[in-house]
């Protein structure tokens, strides 16, 4: 079984994905990162290109890739729930948790976090917030329906986040529980 990390920019996936991946001993993989180390370019440099259902295209044919393979932590692009063979994929032999935040928490990480900034899809300063909550109102039901495990990473540490999907995914998948062990 996999662990897999789905929500929207900001939620945690990536610091959250690489620090339960060291404590489970797993191989980590970022589904977007996968995508820029195939095609040569930056997310940003593939919507510029492909157009984002070009993109979309690239991100289904990773994730159908990734999902196939066991005792892994995924991380996956904040629309990767927009194609129902992504989720359908990941599920297959994944625990799939939903790591959310409110709006504004998500916002400022975005804003502040300038190597990704300049590497996905342009955010406007003066409408950020309010994209995030219009790109939140259409994602979150996606969210909600393919996840396993809902997490609100808002006031929680790392540490605290990895804790729970640990004791979750190790619940439900006894070789999770031994890998760490």
């Amino acid at each position: 079984m996999n662990v897999v990390l789905i929500g929207y920019r900001g939620s945690g996936k990536s610091t959250v994905g690489r620090a339960l991946a060291r404590r489970l001993g797993w191989p980590y993989i970022d589904t977007d990162g996968l995508a820029e180390a195939r095609c040569g370019m930056s997310i940003r440099e593939l919507y510029a290109d492909r157009a984002e259902e070009g993109f979309r295209d690239i991100e289904a044919a990773v994730i159908a890739e990734v999902a196939g393979l066991d005792r892994h932590v995924i991380s996956t692009g904040g629309g990767a729930v927009l194609r129902e063979e992504n989720v359908a994929n990941l599920r297959r032999n994944g625990m799939i948790f939903y790591l959310h935040a409110a709006p504004e928490v998500l916002w400022q990480r975005i804003f502040a976090d300038d190597t990704r900034r300049h590497s996905r899809p342009e955010t406007n300063a003066a409408r950020g917030l309010s994209l995030v909550r219009e790109e939140l109102s259409l994602r979150t039901p996606l969210y909600r329906a393919a996840a396993d495990c809902i997490i609100d990473t808002t006031d929680r540490s790392v540490e605290g986040i990895v804790a729970l999907i640990f004791g979750e995914s190790a619940a439900h998948d006894p070789a999770a529980r031994e890998s760490a062990g």
